[in-house]
């Protein structure tokens, strides 16, 4: 069974990932492999990024809950300890959409 609060934090990176419009290609790698970890079957990734549209994504009105979803993000492209360039672009993609600089992103994966 899925855990469900994993199962959020992925579908708030898939509607993240949507909020331009479409989901690139490079962050449908990204997700694919995130979804494998977490053992989410490939239907249901299809299901959920084509359903991104219809989810409602409110970014964190303060900085340290912006940050908390930055690094959950983070945790779930790390589950399996290999944090793949797509994962890191697509972070960062979701990163600038919370409002994070390009520099203050390097700082925090430099970390990671």
């Amino acid at each position: 069974m899925l855990d469900p609060t994993k199962l959020e934090h992925f579908r708030n990176l898939i509607a993240l990932s949507a909020a331009d419009g479409q989901v690139l290609e490079s962050e449908r790698v990204a997700l694919s492999k995130i979804a494998f970890e977490l053992g989410l079957p490939l239907d249901r990734l299809n299901v959920m990024i084509g359903k991104a549209k219809e989810y409602i994504y409110i970014v964190p009105q303060n900085q340290q809950e912006r940050m908390k979803q930055l690094q959950e993000m983070i945790e779930l492209a790390m589950v399996d300890d290999d944090f793949a360039k797509a994962e890191r672009d697509l972070i960062i993609t979701v990163g600038k959409k919370l409002g994070f600089t390009s520099d203050e992103l390097k700082d925090i994966l430099s970390q990671s």
